[in-house]
Formats: structure tokens, C-alpha cells, sequence
């Protein structure tokens, strides 16, 4: 096999690689952030509410539903901008490395926007529902398979 057709599949191995790693990481990023999704119905029906804390959480979560889509509109545009890296230029240039790098900053993003959105959850709670809480923010983070 000639040097540069050994060089052109191991260029495409590369790209195609870190596109799998691109999409591996954009789901793993977005099934974390569904862990408040099921800490938000935890405390929607475990937790007994008042109605004070059920109007605060419902500003908190309206604010990280708009973070939330920010944070996943960039990683579905970076990753579309890594697809054209490979699909279309054939190569891992600088466009790619920007992408990807894009890709990174949102997901740290949206993982940073999560656990700010469960903390803040967890303070308008009383001391016998965050007991609760916390148990299922440890089952639902601390265990959970990557």
C-alpha cells in the first residue's frame, strides 16, 4: 500500500474516530442533564411543596430549560460543523479543531448550568426534604453508568 494511501485512511479513521467521540460526548452531556428533569418531578410530587417553593421552582426550571436549549443548540451546530470536516473537506483542519473544542465548551456549559440548577433546586428546600433530595441526587449522579 502506497505512503499517501496509508495517510489518507488514517486521516479518515481520525475524523471518523472523532466524530464518535463528538456524538459520544454529546449524549452522554444531554443524559446528564435529564437528571433534573427527574430531580424536578422528584420534588414535584416526593416532596409535598408549599406553594411558595413550587413558584420559585418554577422560575428556576424555566431558567435552565432556555440555558439547557442554548447549551444543545451549540453542541448540534458544532457537531454538524465537525460532520462537514469530514464529509465534505476530508480532513481535520482548523474548522474541525474549532468544532470540536465549540463541542467541549458547550457541553462544560450545560454540565456547569446543570449542577448550578440542582443546587439552587436544593435550596428551597426544608431540612427533612433535602435529606431526600440528596439521596436521589446520589442515586441518580454518583452511580449512573457514563
Amino acid at each position: 500500500m502506497s505512503p499517501s494511501r496509508t495517510s489518507v485512511i488514517f486521516i479518515v479513521l481520525t475524523l471518523l474516530t472523532a466524530a464518535l467521540g463528538g456524538w459520544v460526548g454529546v449524549n452522554y452531556g444531554l443524559r446528564q442533564a435529564r437528571a433534573p428533569q427527574q430531580l424536578d418531578q422528584l420534588l414535584h410530587t416526593g416532596l409535598h411543596l408549599s406553594a411558595a417553593q413550587d413558584k420559585q421552582l418554577a422560575t428556576l426550571e424555566a431558567d435552565f430549560a432556555s440555558k439547557r436549549s442554548t447549551f444543545e443548540a451549540e453542541m448540534r451546530a458544532a457537531n454538524r460543523d465537525i460532520a462537514g470536516a469530514i464529509t465534505v473537506r476530508h480532513q481535520y483542519d482548523e474548522g474541525a479543531q474549532a468544532a470540536i473544542e465549540r463541542l467541549h465548551r458547550a457541553m462544560i456549559g450545560l454540565q456547569r448550568a446543570t449542577v448550578q440548577h440542582v443546587i439552587a433546586m436544593r435550596a428551597l428546600l426544608s431540612a427533612d426534604q433535602v435529606e431526600h433530595f440528596d439521596r436521589t441526587v446520589d442515586e441518580a449522579l454518583a452511580v449512573a453508568q457514563p
